[in-house]
């Protein structure tokens, strides 16, 4: 039986690159103990799509982007750039984890 690997958070909460949002994505997944194949199955994509989103490929529907996001019990958050530091210093403010920039 193939384990699930470690968790690597991501650097960073503001993404920049499909590469980011695909780690990002790929953390959630291995927090919450899914393989890949139930991870697609619970967000209702098939296994390639999701792996081709956590491995930073582009082609990916926005619609179903927003399903595995959904699925994993993310949300995607969408600021004007001049607004992000004060997003982050609120956030940081209010949660223990450390929220990087």
């Amino acid at each position: 039986m193939r384990r699930l690997g470690t968790p690597k958070p991501p650097e960073s909460v503001c993404i920049s690159s499909l590469l980011q949002l695909g780690q990002t994505i790929r953390a959630r997944r291995l927090a919450s103990r899914l393989r890949i194949d139930d991870a697609a199955a619970l967000c209702g994509v098939s296994v390639d799509l999701l792996s081709r989103l956590e491995n930073g490929h582009s082609g990916i529907t926005s619609d179903r982007l927003l399903r595995v996001l959904d699925g994993l019990g993310l949300s995607l958050l969408v600021l004007d750039k001049a607004s992000v530091p004060a997003v982050l210093h609120a956030v940081s403010q209010a949660t223990p984890a450390k929220i990087a920039s």
